[in-house]
């Protein structure tokens, strides 16, 4: 018996330095992959491409993410509470069409047209959480009709057709407004050299940031997500915070919207329409930066940037622009795996 418990200590002993390694190193994957991969990609294309460096387009980068990044802070806020918001796009391009129908139509000046375009985003909120916490509808369906029917509704309203300055009207009339110079510095303009929409996509993430992880009602949000009966039970109204999320992010949308009218110059029928996928993209890519395995803003802003630095990466390497859906949907798939299947593992 002496000779056998002395054969098994040493075995204990050099197995569990080994585990625990294996653990440290699958612990750091699952925290830090996504960063390194970001960084990776970041460094190959820097270094083999010239241009890349250059700070127009590193500048230029984050301005083409800044739409689909700020839509991307709504998707956050809605998975947040256990949703799922699909209307965004829908809701960014009828802050398009808004914006051209006030300015260019009706001859308003832009600060009407940003008040009107940040009313039909509400509204657009409103609609969601009247469907999703008044009428029960789940909210991946319920969205998806939202988004459907602020597309139909968006194309009857102007006959198909998009709003440009110097068009036909109904009547027979020639339009008698344009986008505003003011208007479109939203997206065009610079301060000390930093493009506006950047600036405004900088400072919604801050802001997100600190109403998700520095308030009461942010961290309300998470606990409805993580658990909706106990936080009934716990005295909280469930309902009202998930509209809340819903309204938030329909204002969000729209000020995407804002950022794109000004980036086009006109009512673009078709605007919004591919903003959809990428905005839910970064948001679910986000939730696997730092390992944290659940929605946050910060993790939302870097994937919005590793979209931006494939898109631009891919482009001036002269690749097909259909071969940067495949690399963002392998991201994706990536991202998945280090939030949801090596996490688990991890929790195992």
């Amino acid at each position: 018996m002496t000779t056998t418990q002395s054969t098994e200590v040493p075995t204990k002993s050099a197995t569990a330095p080994a585990t625990s390694t294996a653990v440290r190193v699958q612990n750091a994957v699952i925290k830090y992959g996504f960063i390194f991969v970001t960084v990776a990609l970041f460094l190959y294309f820097a270094l083999s491409e010239g241009s890349f460096r250059e700070s127009a387009t590193l500048l230029d980068t984050l301005r083409y993410v800044s739409v689909a990044a700020i839509l991307g802070l709504g998707v956050t806020l809605t998975m947040a509470v256990g949703g799922m918001d699909m209307s965004v796009g829908a809701v960014a391009g009828l802050g398009v069409s808004v914006a051209a129908q006030t300015m260019v139509v009706f001859n308003q000046v832009g600060t009407v047209a940003i008040i009107a375009v940040l009313a039909a985003g509400a509204l657009a909120g409103l609609l969601n959480a009247l469907l999703i916490v008044v009428l029960k509808i789940p909210d991946m369906l319920a969205t998806l009709g939202t988004m459907f029917v602020i597309q139909g509704s968006k194309l009857i309203l102007v006959d198909g057709q998009s709003i440009t300055p110097g068009m036909t009207l109904d009547d027979g009339s020639t339009a008698p407004g344009k986008f505003t110079a003011g208007f479109l510095k939203i997206d065009r303009g610079t301060v000390l050299g930093m493009p506006i929409s950047v600036l405004v996509f900088g400072g919604l993430t801050v802001a997100a940031w600190v109403f998700l992880a520095r308030t009461r009602w942010g961290r309300v949000l998470y606990a409805i997500g993580a658990n909706p009966e106990a936080s009934r039970l716990a005295g909280i109204r469930v309902g009202g915070y998930r509209a809340l999320a819903y309204v938030l992010s329909g204002v969000l949308a729209s000020i995407g919207g804002l950022i794109l009218a000004a980036r086009i110059g006109q009512g673009d029928v078709s605007a919004g329409t591919s903003q959809l996928l990428e905005a839910v993209a970064v948001a679910l890519v986000g939730t696997s930066v730092l390992g944290r395995g659940r929605p946050n803003v910060w993790g939302t802003a870097l994937g919005a940037v590793l979209i931006g630095i494939i898109t631009t990466g891919l482009t001036i390497k002269g690749l097909p622009y259909y071969t940067q859906d495949v690399v963002e949907g392998a991201v994706l798939i990536l991202a998945l795996v280090f939030s949801f299947t090596l996490s688990k593992r991890r929790s195992s």
